[in-house]
C-alpha cells in the first residue's frame, strides 16, 4: 500500500478535509478574542485536517545592522507520532544574516509565494535539521500583516515523502491570510501604549485635565472628579474658564486657553502654585504643573494639578508647633527672669514688713499703728501679687492640697486690679461663707482665675456705657466648690465658641493675645478633675465657671489659731542681706528669741564654736557663694539633730522645689516664704516647738 492509500485509509475519505480545516481555523480567528492563545489549536486542528504531524508559525522581525530574526510564535507535534521530533516547549530562533536569502525573503514578500518540497532536496543546515527531526516533506507560506512580511505558516508530513495538491496549498495559504487579519486586529503596540496611558490616567493621584485649543475640557481624570466635584460626562465640552478657574480671575479672558496663556505670566510649561474653584464654587490651593502638546495639527493643553490644602495644613500646624515651642521658651525665660526680680523684690519688701510689723508694735502714738499697719498690708500686698506672678510663669508639678477658693479668688483680684481700675471696670464680689476648701493647688487654680479674669478685661475693651465683671465663688447642690468670673461684654460668637478651648485659637488682635491661657486653664482644671465651661450671658457677656470635686475637711486654715510660745530660745539667723537678717531678728526678739546673725558663711565649725547651740536655725536658700541647702547639708553633717530644726527662708519657692524635693522626705527643711509677716514667723516657731517636743526632748 502507498503512503497516499494509507493515509486516504486512516483519515477516511481525504479529499475535502483541507477545505473543512481551512473553514474551521477562519471561523475560529475571527471569533477569538486573543488569537495567540488559540494558535496551538488551530495548528493541531490544521494538521490532523491536512494528515500531518507537526506545524509551526514563525514570526519574523528585522534587527537593525543585524538581519532578520526568526522566532517561534506557535507550535504543534502530534502526541501520537513516535521519533526524535523537538519539544514544542523549545522556542527556536536564528539570525538570518545571508545577503541572497534576504533578497529571497523579499521577493517572497512581494509575491507570497508559497514553499514545497522534501528533504532529500535540500543542502546544508537545512537538510541536517529537517532529518534530525525526521520532516520528509514540508510546506510554508508567508504570513502578512499591517502590509508587511509577518512571518511564515508552516506544516510537515513526517510519516513519507508527498506531493502537496492544490487545495492544501489553497487552505495554507488561506489560513495564513486569516492569521494576518487576526493579527491586524489584535491590540498593536500603539494600542498597548494607549491603554498604559489610559491606565495611568485612570490610576494617577494627580487631578489631570487636557483642554483644545479653544480652553474646552477634552479629558478629566477620576482624580479631577474627586477634586472637583465635577462627573466627567458634564464637564467635558465646557471651558476651564466657566468651571475650575475662580470667579474674580476670569475677568478680561475670552477662553480657558486664553487664560492658560495669560498676560506676561503664563502658565503653561511652568510649575507655579496657584488656587482653583471647585463645583461647590469653594476656592483652595493648587500646584499646577501645564504643558503644551501638539496633536496632529492641534494644540493641547495638559494640566497636572495637586491638591496642597493637606500640605499646607500640615505646615500650619508645624507652625503652631513652632509657636508653641517658642511659647513656652518664652514663659521659661519670662519665669527665670521673674525669679530673680521677685528674689530682689521680695528682700525689701520683707524688711518693709518686719519693721512695720515692729512698728506697729511698739507705737504709742494710734495714728502712728494706723500708719505702720496701712504700710504693712500694702507690703504683704506686693509680696503676693510678686508670688502670684511667679507661680503663674514657673513650670511645676501640680502639688494639690486643701485650698481655700475665697483666698485663690482674691490673690487673682490683686494680680488683675490695676487692668480693671484703669479701664474703668466695676467688680462685684459675691463670695461664699466662711473658707470654700478644695483639693488643688492653688498656684496653679489662681492663674486659671486671672486668666477669667483678664479676658474679661480685654472683651470689655471696647464696650460702651456700665462695664462690670462679676466675680462668685459657690458650692453646688452636691456640695462641690467652685467659682466663675463674668462680664457685660460683647460675648462670643456662636460659630466659635467650640474653638475657644484650642491651644493658639484667639479672635484677639496681634499683640494682645496669645490664644494659650482658655487652653492652658482647660488642661489646668482636668488634671484637677473638675471641669470648665463656658455659658452665655442675657442679653450679653459671658460666664465662665470652674467646678472642682468635693472634699470633707473642716475650715480651719493652717497658721491660725491663738498665739502660743514656742518655747524656743536661741536663733541662728544666716542671711547676706543684713537688712532682711536684722528685721527678722527683730520679730525673733518680739517673740522671746535671742538670735545671733551671720552674713558671711565660712563652715559649719567655724560658725557653732564657741557658741550656744541653736534652738532654730534660719537661713537664705540664695546667697553669693553657697546656697542654703548646701548650708543645711553641712550642718546635718555636724549636728544631725538640726534636721528638723532648720529653715529655709526664699522669695522663690516654686523655683527653689526641685532642690528641696531632692531631699529625702525625712531630711526636708522648713519653709519661710518672703515677704514674711509676725503671723509667718509664729506659725514656723510653733511646728519645729511641736516636733521638737515630738522627739522627747531631745535637744544638741
Amino acid at each position: 500500500m502507498t503512503a497516499d492509500a494509507a493515509r486516504t485509509e486512516m483519515n477516511g475519505s481525504r479529499p475535502g478535509g483541507a477545505a473543512m480545516a481551512a473553514v474551521h481555523v477562519v471561523r475560529r480567528l475571527r471569533e477569538a478574542g486573543d488569537w495567540q492563545r488559540e494558535m496551538d489549536d488551530i495548528l493541531a486542528t490544521m494538521c490532523r485536517k491536512m494528515d500531518c504531524q507537526r506545524g509551526i508559525l514563525f514570526r519574523l522581525r528585522e534587527l537593525p545592522g543585524e538581519g532578520f530574526a526568526q522566532s517561534v510564535a506557535a507550535y504543534w507535534i502530534d502526541p501520537d507520532f513516535g521519533g526524535e521530533l523537538a519539544s514544542p516547549t523549545v522556542i527556536m530562533q536564528s539570525i538570518i544574516n545571508s545577503d541572497s536569502l534576504l533578497e529571497q525573503l523579499q521577493e517572497d514578500e512581494r509575491q507570497g509565494k508559497i514553499f514545497s518540497g522534501h528533504t532529500r532536496d535540500l543542502e546544508g543546515f537545512l537538510r541536517a535539521d529537517f532529518e534530525k527531526q525526521n520532516i520528509k516533506s514540508f510546506l510554508s507560506v508567508s504570513v502578512f500583516a499591517h502590509g508587511h512580511l509577518w512571518g511564515t505558516l508552516a506544516i510537515n508530513d513526517c510519516i513519507a515523502e508527498r506531493e502537496w495538491t492544490d487545495e492544501e496549498e489553497a487552505t495554507l495559504h488561506i489560513i495564513a491570510l486569516a492569521i494576518g487579519d487576526a493579527i491586524e486586529r489584535s491590540p498593536s503596540e500603539a494600542h498597548a501604549s494607549e491603554v498604559i496611558r489610559r491606565t495611568m490616567l485612570q490610576a494617577s493621584l494627580d487631578a489631570i485635565i487636557v483642554i483644545d485649543e479653544t480652553g474646552s475640557i477634552i479629558e478629566f481624570n477620576p482624580a479631577a472628579e474627586k477634586m472637583f466635584g465635577f462627573q466627567r460626562s458634564a464637564i467635558l465640552g465646557k471651558d476651564l474658564l466657566d468651571t475650575i478657574v475662580p470667579v474674580y480671575y476670569r475677568k478680561g479672558y475670552a477662553s480657558g486657553a486664553e487664560y492658560m496663556a495669560g498676560r506676561g505670566a503664563p502658565m503653561v510649561g511652568q510649575r507655579l502654585e496657584t488656587v482653583t474653584q471647585n463645583a461647590a464654587g469653594e476656592i483652595f490651593p493648587i500646584e499646577l504643573t501645564a504643558t503644551e502638546m501638539r496633536v496632529a495639527d492641534r494644540r493641547l493643553i495638559f494640566g497636572s494639578i495637586r491638591d496642597l490644602r493637606e500640605k499646607l495644613q500640615a505646615e500650619e500646624e508645624i507652625n503652631r508647633q513652632r509657636e508653641k515651642l517658642h511659647q513656652n521658651e518664652k514663659m521659661a525665660a519670662m519665669g527665670s527672669l521673674l525669679a530673680g526680680v521677685s528674689h530682689e523684690l521680695n528682700n525689701p519688701l520683707a524688711v518693709v514688713v518686719a519693721q512695720s510689723t515692729l512698728l506697729h508694735e511698739f507705737a504709742g502714738d494710734p495714728q502712728t499703728k494706723v500708719r505702720a499697719e496701712k504700710v504693712r498690708a500694702a507690703a504683704e500686698r506686693c509680696g503676693r501679687i510678686v508670688k502670684s506672678f511667679l507661680s503663674m510663669v514657673r513650670l511645676h508639678p501640680t502639688e494639690q492640697a486643701e485650698t481655700d477658693l475665697n483666698q485663690v479668688m482674691r490673690s487673682a483680684l490683686e494680680v488683675t486690679a490695676y487692668g480693671a481700675r484703669s479701664s474703668g471696670i466695676i467688680i462685684d464680689t459675691d463670695f461664699a461663707n466662711g473658707p470654700l476648701l478644695a483639693m488643688a493647688d492653688a498656684d496653679h487654680i489662681t492663674q486659671v482665675a486671672a486668666n477669667f479674669l483678664i479676658n474679661s478685661q480685654h472683651a470689655l475693651a471696647g464696650v460702651t456705657g456700665e462695664r462690670r465683671i462679676k466675680v462668685r465663688t459657690f458650692r453646688n447642690e452636691h456640695g462641690n466648690p467652685g467659682f466663675s468670673v463674668e462680664d457685660n461684654g460683647p460675648g462670643i460668637p456662636e460659630a466659635i465658641r467650640a474653638r475657644i478651648f484650642e491651644s493658639y485659637f484667639t479672635t484677639k488682635p496681634v499683640g494682645v493675645g496669645t490664644g494659650i491661657g482658655l487652653s492652658i486653664s482647660k488642661s489646668i482644671v482636668e488634671r484637677h478633675h473638675g471641669s470648665i465651661w463656658f455659658e452665655d450671658v442675657e442679653p450679653n457677656g459671658a460666664r465662665f465657671v470652674v467646678q472642682l470635686p468635693a472634699i470633707a475637711g473642716g475650715s480651719a486654715i493652717p497658721g491660725e489659731g491663738p498665739a502660743r510660745s514656742s518655747g524656743l530660745r536661741h536663733a541662728l539667723v544666716i542671711d547676706d542681706e543684713p537688712d532682711v537678717a536684722a528685721s527678722l531678728s527683730d520679730i525673733l526678739e518680739l517673740m522671746g528669741v535671742k538670735s545671733r546673725v551671720v552674713v558671711s558663711w565660712t563652715s559649719a565649725a567655724d560658725v557653732l564654736n564657741g557658741y550656744m547651740p541653736p534652738d532654730i536655725v534660719f537661713s537664705d536658700l540664695r546667697m553669693p557663694g553657697i546656697s542654703g541647702i548646701a548650708i543645711y547639708r553641712e550642718l546635718l553633717a555636724e549636728k544631725p539633730a538640726l534636721a528638723q530644726r532648720f529653715v529655709l527662708v526664699t522669695g522663690d519657692l516654686i523655683g527653689a522645689k526641685a532642690e528641696i524635693e531632692a531631699l529625702p522626705p525625712q531630711q526636708r527643711p522648713h519653709i519661710l516664704e518672703k515677704p514674711f509677716s509676725t503671723l509667718d514667723v509664729r506659725s514656723i516657731l510653733a511646728i519645729v516647738a511641736d516636733e521638737a517636743a515630738a522627739d522627747n526632748g531631745a535637744h544638741i
